[in-house]
C-alpha cells in the first residue's frame, strides 16, 4: 500500500529525528513487550517456578524481534485485546514457551512497563540534544557579551543592553528546563509486577504466598529492565501523575523554545539578526528578496503543540477511576509519543538556529546612535554640572534641545540630530571635548558583560558538567527540513 494515499504525522514523516521516531515505533514497542515477557519468565524461572523451561526462555530471546504483524493484527480483530494478540503471536514463534508467557501478569505489566522504557529512553535522547543547544548558545553570549545593543521594553527603545546579555536571557530559561527534565528523568521508576488491582495477589499465589519471593521478583523485573527501583504502590496502572510530572517539563520547555523563537523574529525584523539562511534557500514564492524566519516561525508553531499537550496529561490524572479505567489509554497513545517527537524537533531546530545565527553590528550600531542622544542627556547633564554648570540650567536646555530632535524625527521622519544641536549650541561649550567619551555605547551597558561572564562560568557551566563527555564527542544535529 503506497504510504501516499493516508494520512501520516508529520512529526515523523517529516520532521523527527530518526532515534526519536524510533523510540515510539511498533518495533520498539512491541519488541519492548517481548522482552518483558522474557525478563518476567527469567525471573520467575529463577525463583523456583518449574513449568518455565531453558528451552522456553531460549525460543522466547531467539523471537524477541520476529514479530509478525500480519499475525498479530488478526487475532487482534478476533481478540478485540492487543496484549492478548501479541501473547499469542509470540506463543507461535516460541512454542516451547506459549504456555508461560504472561504468567502472572496483567496487561498493564506490559503496556505501563514498556511505555516507562519508552519515556526513560526519549528522556535520554532529549537531555544532551538540550545541553549542545545550550553549549552552542552559551558559546554565542560570550562571543558577543560586549557588544552594545538596544534594550527593549515593551517593544520601545529602553537602555542598553549587550547582545550577549540578552541570549543568557534564553540561556537562563533553558538551564532551568535542563534541570526540570533531568529531574523528572531522575525520578522516574519501573511500574513493575503488580498484578490486576496493584496488589500482586496473583504472583503471592503463583509462589505459594511466599512474599518474599514476590518482592525479590519485583525486584529483579525492576533491575533486569534497567531502573533502579519500581513505584512502591500502584493500581492496575502506575499513577498517571507521573505522565503529568513528564510532560510539564517538556511543556515548559516549549515556553522558552516560543519565547526565544519569537524574540529572533523580531530581531530580524530589526535586521539586526537572523537565523541561519541557505545558499539556495526561498524565502518567498512571490518575492524573491524575502529571508523569512522560517526555522524561528517553525519552533513557535511546534512549541504551541507540545504546551498544549500536556492539558491531556492533566486531564488523564484527574479522571482516572479508582484503580483504572481504560479511557486513559487511547489518549495516552497520542499524547506521550507527540510530546516526545514535538521536543525532539524543537532541540534539532534550536541547535541549528543557535549554530547559525548571524549579527549584523552596523545595523544594530545605527539603531543605537538613533537612540542614545536622549539616553546620553543625564551624562551630559552630570558632566555640566561638573564643569561648573547650574543643574536645573541645564536640564532646561536639554529639554528644549531634546524637543525640536525628536519633532525633527517624528514629523519631518529625519534623523535625531540633537547631539549637533548640543554641538552648536554655545551653553555646552565647556564639555564639547567630552562628548565622545559621553556617547560611546559601552558606556550604557552596565555590567552586562560582567554578568554573562558570571552566568555563564557559575550557572551554564556547572549545568553542562555531567555531559561534557557526549559534548565532546559531538551531538548529532538533523538536517532542517526547512
Amino acid at each position: 500500500m503506497s504510504t501516499h494515499n493516508r494520512y501520516q504525522s508529520p512529526l515523523t514523516s517529516r520532521y523527527a529525528s530518526p532515534e526519536m521516531a524510533y523510540n515510539f515505533s511498533d518495533d520498539k514497542k512491541f519488541g519492548t513487550w517481548r522482552s518483558l515477557w522474557l525478563t518476567l519468565a527469567t525471573a520467575e524461572k529463577q525463583l523456583g517456578l518449574k513449568d518455565i523451561t531453558d528451552e522456553a526462555l531460549a525460543q522466547m530471546k531467539a523471537n524477541l524481534a520476529n514479530i509478525d504483524y500480519t499475525m498479530a493484527a488478526a487475532e487482534e480483530k478476533r481478540r478485540r485485546h492487543d496484549v492478548m494478540a501479541h501473547v499469542h503471536t509470540f506463543g507461535v514463534a516460541a512454542p516451547a514457551a506459549a504456555a508461560i508467557i504472561h504468567l502472572g501478569a496483567t496487561s498493564c505489566y506490559v503496556t505501563d512497563n514498556s511505555e516507562l522504557i519508552m519515556m526513560r529512553d526519549g528522556l535520554d535522547i532529549l537531555l544532551p540534544k538540550l545541553a549542545s543547544a545550550i553549549s552552542k548558545l552559551a558559546d554565542f553570549a560570550r562571543t558577543y557579551k560586549d557588544l552594545p545593543t538596544l534594550g527593549f521594553t515593551h517593544f520601545q527603545p529602553a537602555q542598553l543592553t549587550t547582545v550577549g546579555k540578552r541570549a543568557c536571557l534564553w540561556l537562563q530559561d533553558l538551564v532551568m528546563d535542563l534541570r526540570n527534565i533531568s529531574r523528572a528523568r531522575q525520578d522516574l521508576r519501573f511500574r513493575g509486577v503488580k498484578g490486576t488491582t496493584g496488589t500482586q495477589g496473583s504472583f503471592l499465589a503463583l509462589f505459594d504466598g511466599d512474599h518474599d519471593k514476590v518482592e525479590e521478583l519485583d525486584r529483579l523485573v525492576t533491575e533486569m529492565s534497567g531502573f533502579p527501583s519500581a513505584y512502591p504502590v500502584t493500581g492496575q496502572t502506575y499513577s498517571r501523575k507521573v505522565d503529568l510530572d513528564v510532560l510539564n517539563s517538556l511543556s515548559s520547555f516549549g515556553a522558552s523554545a516560543h519565547k526565544i523563537a519569537t524574540d529572533i523574529r523580531l530581531l530580524a525584523h530589526l535586521k539586526e539578526l537572523e537565523e541561519p539562511f541557505e545558499k539556495d534557500q526561498i524565502g518567498s514564492s512571490a518575492m524573491a528578496y524575502k529571508r523569512n524566519p522560517m526555522r524561528s516561525e517553525r519552533v513557535c508553531s511546534l512549541s504551541r503543540h507540545l504546551m498544549t499537550l500536556v492539558g491531556n496529561t492533566h486531564q488523564t490524572a484527574a479522571t482516572q477511576w479508582l484503580e483504572r479505567t481504560l479511557d486513559d489509554s487511547a489518549n495516552r497513545r497520542v499524547t506521550i509519543p507527540e510530546a516526545f517527537l514535538t521536543a525532539d524537533i524543537l532541540l534539532s531546530l534550536l541547535q541549528n538556529i543557535f549554530d547559525g545565527m548571524v549579527v549584523y553590528p552596523k545595523v544594530i550600531g545605527r539603531r543605537i546612535a538613533q537612540e542614545l542622544p536622549f539616553m546620553a542627556t543625564e551624562n551630559i547633564i552630570m558632566a555640566m554640572v561638573k564643569a561648573g554648570g547650574d543643574r536645573q540650567e541645564c536640564h532646561e536646555q536639554i529639554r528644549v534641545l531634546s524637543h525640536q530632535a525628536a519633532a525633527q524625527v517624528k514629523q519631518e521622519g529625519l534623523e535625531n540630530d540633537l547631539i549637533e544641536r548640543i554641538r552648536g549650541s554655545d551653553y555646552f561649550k565647556p564639555i564639547l571635548g567630552q562628548l565622545e567619551a559621553l556617547l560611546d555605547p559601552k558606556t550604557f551597558v552596565g555590567r552586562a558583560p560582567q554578568q554573562v561572564v558570571n552566568f555563564l562560568d557559575k550557572e551554564v557551566g556547572p549545568a553542562l558538567a555531567p555531559y561534557q563527555e557526549v559534548l565532546a564527542k559531538g551531538v548529532r544535529q538533523e538536517d532542517i527540513n526547512v
